[in-house]
């Protein structure tokens, strides 16, 4: 597209504001997030118990199950991590079709900038990773996955 838009109005943002993406599956990341991570640690969302062992640290004891079994049981808890995603836009001549003739109509590529950019809006609210793919026959443009503006 040569014109330069602004898909993100203010309307449309008030629109987004209580939605949230979430991870379907759980995902993998170095910082602290939303998102289930398949690793597990002492953050803020309980698992289960498991049984003290030599060398884990003593705070993580529960001492209410001591105080009930006489048995030193750990807290574990699920870590949760940030999403990495892409957003793949397909910008082939196919993308200039619109539904019907209507002057207010959009393009599907009109309408995949729109979702891309919301998708990119909500992820980047809840400071997660989004980057970006273009293609047609070819790749036309790649931007990493960034958590913020640069």
């Amino acid at each position: 597209m040569e014109e330069k838009r602004n898909y993100l109005d203010p309307n449309a943002l008030s629109r987004l504001a209580g939605m949230e993406v979430a991870a379907r599956l759980v995902v993998e990341g170095f910082i602290s997030g939303m998102h289930k991570s398949p690793y597990q640690g002492f953050s803020v969302e309980f698992v289960e118990h498991r049984q003290y062992m030599p060398g884990d640290e003593i705070r993580y004891i529960d001492w209410r199950v001591y105080g009930k079994s006489d048995r030193y049981y750990i807290k574990k808890f699920e870590e949760e991590t940030n999403l990495r995603s892409y957003l793949i836009l397909d910008t082939s001549g196919s993308m200039g079709f619109k539904s019907n003739e209507s002057q207010n109509a959009l393009t599907k590529l009109e309408y995949g900038c729109y979702l891309s950019a919301s998708m990119t809006y909500l992820m980047l609210k809840q400071r997660d990773s989004v980057g970006l793919v273009t293609f047609d026959d070819k790749l036309n443009s790649y931007i990493p996955p960034r958590n913020g503006v640069s």
